[in-house]
């Protein structure tokens, strides 16, 4: 994990040059997407947006520690009884990982929404799960402005899904709710 801001904004760069668009840049450090612009501006240390990095490598370089926490969030979505949820969507990247062992766990379908573009904007995959008529709890790994969330249930909405719950590793705002959807995080992070 890059400790410094120089670091940050190497890597940054760096992977800008491969390529990669503002979305998939923060999904890739787990900062904001606005962080991902302020890091390619050069603006100075005093502009900087206020947000922090996650740094979760350690959770996902291993299979079963994936699982001990999609166990963990399938326990939440269980928790909600009266949800009735028959399908998990895993916001890409790394809502991905999480969905698939939440599923797992309650026995569900698990479908993927594609986020591609540095608006939030995406779309489900078609080789995964269907949401048209289905109960559905959105995961990802962490929220930080909501926008990508956001867009998500408003797109599964679109394409008749009943969102009942949304569940991220790290929430990163003050937020109980995104989109109107209940909003649970397994650790809130807030600059006081």
């Amino acid at each position: 994990m890059a400790l410094s801001i120089d670091e940050l904004r190497n890597k940054v760069a760096e992977m800008t040059q491969q390529g990669l668009n503002t979305q998939q840049i923060a999904d890739e450090l787990s900062i904001s997407q606005r962080t991902v612009i302020w890091l390619n501006s050069g603006a100075s240390e005093e502009e900087h947006p206020d947000d922090v990095r996650i740094g979760w490598r350690t959770i996902g370089a291993r299979p079963n520690r994936i699982d001990a926490i999609g166990a963990i969030m399938a326990d939440i979505v269980l928790e909600e009884e009266e949800l009735g949820v028959d399908t998990v969507v895993g916001i890409s990247l790394n809502g991905i990982l999480f969905a698939n062992s939440i599923a797992n766990h309650i026995d569900a379908d698990v479908a993927i929404f594609r986020s591609v573009s540095e608006e939030g904007d995406g779309h489900l995959s078609n080789k995964y799960g269907n949401v048209a008529g289905r109960k559905v709890v959105v995961v990802d790994d962490v929220l930080s402005s909501g926008e990508t969330m956001r867009k998500t249930i408003k797109t599964l909405q679109e394409e008749g899904a009943d969102v009942a719950l949304s569940v991220v590793m790290v929430n990163k705002t003050e937020e109980n709710a995104i989109g109107g959807i209940p909003l649970r995080g397994l650790i809130r992070t807030v600059r006081v």
